[in-house]
């Protein structure tokens, strides 16, 4: 099956470093507290849930009502990755949105722990790993990452960000994984 990713450029190379440059995309964002797996793992099935047509059409196409009609449910398109991000006491997990969806298009989530955003274009200092999906991996690849952005005089502009890109049943060895950090565009 073909996963559609988050679309990006590469900028520059350095053994396993890279700076991208990525489109602005719509990501569907869910919160939750916690320590990383339990609130990864609930985060995660809100999310879930979503794109498997726990969702509403979007506004703009509602009826008036009173309707007798329960509205179609509609499946989104996986994507990929899964991206991690850690807030104060709380971890934040995000799907990107498929491109075919737009703000005004996109099915509204019943869920209300679920927001959806449109991110705008950024910079990314990135590098890549293959890992089991666990916090230890994770905070070895970031340290190697901000090690990086300082040895090259980068000036970062947000916290770091975990994405995932492969199936949970994918052997620990292919599963690709990556750190991004967010930097200026002027850095360099």
């Amino acid at each position: 099956m073909l996963i559609e990713h988050t679309k990006y450029t590469v900028f520059l190379t350095e053994n396993e470093f890279e700076i991208r440059d990525y489109e602005s995309h719509i990501l569907a964002e869910s919160i939750a507290d916690g320590e990383f797996d339990d609130a990864g793992g609930r985060a995660f099935n809100r999310l879930y849930w979503f794109i498997s047509g726990d969702n509403l059409p979007c506004a703009k196409n509602a009826r008036a009502t009173p309707i007798s009609q329960r509205p179609k449910r509609e499946k989104i398109q996986k994507t990929s990755p899964i991206v991690i991000h850690k807030g104060e006491g709380s971890w934040s997990v995000s799907f990107m949105m498929p491109t075919a969806y737009s703000l005004e298009n996109l099915p509204q989530p019943t869920d209300y722990g679920i927001t959806v955003r449109q991110v705008p274009a950024q910079r990314m200092a990135t590098v890549r790993y293959s890992s089991f999906w666990s916090l230890k991996s994770y905070l070895k690849n970031r340290l190697m990452l901000e090690s990086w952005i300082e040895k090259v005089g980068l000036i970062t502009v947000g916290d770091p960000i975990w994405a995932r890109y492969s199936e949970p049943y994918t052997p620990w060895f292919w599963r690709r994984n990556e750190v991004h950090i967010p930097i200026g565009l002027a850095t360099i």
